[in-house]
Order: C-alpha cells, then sequence, then structure tokens
C-alpha cells in the first residue's frame, strides 16, 4: 500500500486528501472521510490470489537467487500448495519481470549490438523416409556489448522477419556485429554499421572487433536452465522464460538489488 499510493492520497470517492487505514478481514484499505476502499494488489501480479504474500516474496527472492530459474514442482514441494498454483505462481512472477525490465532501444552512435538466432526445444517424431523435427521455435537476441539483451520469438530468420526487430530495437548509427547469415547483408542502408563474423573458417572475433559471443553466452545460460531445470517449455510461455532470464542477466551487475527492484516497481 505505501509503495503504490504513499502515506497520503486524494480518494477518488470523495476527492479528498485522506489516510487509509486497513480494513479488518480484507486486503484492503478505506478512506478516512467516506470509507471509499482501495485493493493495493489489485493490478499487480498478487491480485485475487488467495495464497500468503509471504509465500509470493519467497518465490521471487527464489527467482532472483537462482541461475538456471525455478520448477513448478519445487514450488509445490516447498510451499505446500498445488501444482496448478505453483506452475500460475512462476509464470506472474515471469510476465512480472518482463515488465520491470522494460524495453528501451539498445545501441547509439558509439554501441555496439551483437545479434544472433538460436533454436529452443524441437522432438524429432515420423518414420519411413527419415526423422522428422517438430516443435522447435527460432529466438532471435540483440545484445548491447556492456549492456542489456532483448529476445523476442520470431517464425523464421528471413531477411523481411530480422530487419523490422532490428529496426524497433536497435537505434540508427549503431554498430551491428552479426554472423555471415545471408538475411544480414545490405542492413547498412537502414543506417548501421555492420561487421560479420565467419564462423565457417572457424572465427569466433574478427579483425575488426566483430564477434557475437556475448550473445551466444546468453544462449548458453537461457538452455542450461531450461534443459536442467524445465525440462521443456511450450512456445505458448517461452516469451515469459525469456523474459525471466533477460531481467537476470541485464541485472547481472546490481543481482543484490534485484527483489527489490520488483517489490518497488508495482505501478500504480
Amino acid at each position: 500500500m505505501r509503495t503504490r499510493y504513499g502515506a497520503r492520497h486524494d480518494c477518488q470517492g470523495c476527492g479528498r486528501e485522506a489516510t487509509y487505514y486497513r480494513v479488518k478481514a480484507r486486503r484492503s484499505y478505506a478512506c478516512e472521510h467516506c470509507g471509499y476502499q482501495v485493493y493495493p494488489t489489485a493490478g499487480t501480479p498478487f491480485d485475487r490470489t488467495r495464497t500468503p504474500l509471504r509465500d509470493w516474496f519467497f518465490v521471487m527472492f527464489q527467482f532472483c537467487s537462482s541461475r538456471n530459474g525455478v520448477a513448478a514442482k519445487e514450488v509445490e514441494r516447498q510451499l505446500g500448495v498445488t501444482y496448478k498454483t505453483a506452475w500460475r505462481m512462476c509464470h506472474m512472477i515471469r510476465e512480472y519481470m518482463g515488465q520491470v525490465d522494460g524495453d528501451g532501444p539498445l545501441g547509439g552512435p558509439d554501441g555496439i549490438v551483437e545479434i544472433d538466432e538460436t533454436i529452443i526445444g524441437g522432438r524429432v517424431t515420423g518414420k519411413g523416409s527419415g526423422p522428422q523435427i517438430r516443435s522447435k521455435t527460432v529466438v532471435m537476441g540483440l545484445l548491447e556489448r556492456g549492456g542489456s539483451i532483448k529476445t523476442t520469438v520470431i517464425p523464421n530468420v528471413r531477411r523481411a522477419t530480422l530487419w523490422p526487430v532490428i529496426e524497433a530495437h536497435v537505434l540508427r548509427g549503431t554498430v551491428i556485429s552479426t554472423d555471415e547469415l545471408i538475411s544480414y547483408r545490405s542492413i547498412s542502408v537502414k543506417g548501421y554499421r555492420h561487421m560479420t563474423v565467419n564462423h565457417n573458417k572457424g572465427q569466433y572475433v574478427g579483425a575488426d572487433g566483430a564477434s557475437v559471443n556475448g550473445v551466444e553466452s546468453f544462449w548458453s545460460a537461457l538452455k542450461r536452465g531450461i534443459n536442467g531445470t524445465h525440462i521443456h517449455v511450450s512456445q505458448k510461455h517461452l516469451p515469459k522464460y525469456l523474459a525471466e532470464f533477460e531481467y537476470r542477466h541485464n541485472m547481472r551487475q546490481t543481482p543484490h538489488l534485484m527483489l527489490d527492484r520488483l517489490m518497488a516497481s508495482f505501478v500504480r
């Protein structure tokens, strides 16, 4: 209540500045003048929840202190709640991490942004003519060196798909570092400086400093978390898991502030 509304604020019922007092047996506060009630958890991950807030905060702490994520089964065991409740709590926290992390632009005149794609998931099925791969999801990552990373699920790696993502998230004048994927060719016509690294020749850092080692390191951490903790992630919910790992990566310089930032970012 104090984080979202402060000690006193204008009442929406009577329009007067008021102090709000806790209502017994409810998660609400009432205006001292007219009794208008405010529910401070409305619009937060805790909206309409029956789970104690202490349990929510404990799970949020686990998310901020774990490198590879937290499985819903682990939350189920530790809190003694149903799997459905634990699963919902985890997904709401992941979604909230993505909201807090924000979506500001990357790069600038002196910035270098590494861009790469990876494939998440996949299952081998089929007989006869050979195995067929199903359920694979393509993810694109944009990492500013020394800064933040952004990821997004994309349908393919064609130019018509990749270029709009770059234009939406990377400022003009930025140096873009990619591999030799043909879809990135001529991206310089959009106002970027482009350098590439040729992995086919065993090159990992070009003479001009081109590399995608930073974003590939993020892919490694992401896949370790998914394969080791979650085993399988569906295409539908993958963006939430990406948001979770993005938040931890972008707060890596100040890990002790991860939980504080989540606790203080409940917008009104």
